[in-house]
């Protein structure tokens, strides 16, 4: 190899390494030149259907546990059927909040339409989480949800999962991945997408702030495998001030960091995810009452 080849293999080295070091200054750059801050609170969402009203009506909604593959013990709330056919419905909650939400929901497919259904704080939400705001990887609501399922299905039992906002984005995002196979339906209700995706109001209405420079340097560091500071939060949400000071307020999480953000939404190129869900109703409207629904088998 002569002295010409050395040189520019020299050249390419030192070329490589300052493209290496400039990407890596400026991704850290712009995640050190965004904090979280104290956020005025919103209104943009409607709370006053979070009660435990639906604690009142059946008593099997209170929170058990069930053990995920890390051994982490996470939430649900488990509403059985006397149906010898029943599908295993899984509802899924929105951003911020957790499943009491949806019990009545829960309670009305149970009593109303035969389903045996499961309905579980995601991790990093609810009462208690280990660390609220937080998974320990990008995907840990897929495994966390196959977990679920494979210990309350029973033998050839249909699952049809639902999903809320985000919790629609995370149905979405199953589907597309290593364990989406095991649904038999999806619901949508006013599913969270992508946040450039043509259903999606700007700054979701009002309702999240998202650190923008904090999470294109944490994404382009994703880019090159650098997933050390994935737990650094990247949103946070505009709760009303009578909920965070109501009787639940402990129970929001009013942030997210890069991996739960990413593990609660479909990947970048959402129109595949999209394309693996089986056949599924899409309701593109706020969540409904109990009173309004109504059961069928197609």
């Amino acid at each position: 190899m002569g002295p010409d080849v050395h040189r520019m293999l020299k050249k390419i080295v030192v070329f490589a390494t300052l493209s290496v070091s400039a990407y890596l200054m400026i991704a850290v750059g712009l995640i050190l030149s965004q904090w979280p801050t104290p956020i005025a609170p919103g209104e943009t969402l409607e709370f006053t259907s979070l009660t435990d009203q639906g604690d009142q009506q059946n008593t099997t909604s209170e929170l058990i546990a069930y053990r995920a593959r890390d051994g982490a013990d996470l939430s649900l709330r488990h509403f059985p059927t006397a149906a010898p056919t029943a599908p295993l419905a899984v509802i899924l909650h929105g951003s911020g909040w957790h499943g009491a939400a949806y019990i009545p929901v829960a309670d009305y497919l149970s009593r109303h339409c035969g389903s045996e259904v499961l309905l579980p704080d995601l991790r990093g939400h609810g009462v208690a989480p280990a660390i609220r705001g937080d998974v320990g990887y990008i995907g840990a609501f897929e495994d966390d949800l196959a977990d679920l399922i494979a210990a309350y299905r029973r033998p050839e039992q249909p699952v049809y999962m639902i999903g809320h906002s985000s919790g629609g984005g995370l149905v979405v995002r199953f589907a597309g991945g290593d364990h989406g196979s095991v649904i038999s339906k999806a619901v949508l209700l006013s599913p969270f997408l992508k946040y450039d995706a043509p259903t999606m109001r700007d700054d979701a209405g009002g309702w999240s702030h998202v650190l923008v420079r904090r999470m294109i340097g944490l994404t382009m560091l994703n880019k090159i495998g650098l997933e050390m500071l994935n737990g650094l939060t990247v949103i946070q949400f505009r709760f009303p001030r009578k909920v965070l000071d109501g009787p639940q307020g402990a129970t929001a999480t009013t942030g997210y960091s890069y991996r739960l953000n990413a593990s609660f939404a479909p990947r970048d190129d959402y129109l595949a995810d999209i394309a693996e869900l089986p056949r599924f109703l899409l309701l593109a409207v706020p969540m409904m009452k109990p009173s309004t629904l109504h059961c069928s088998s197609r």
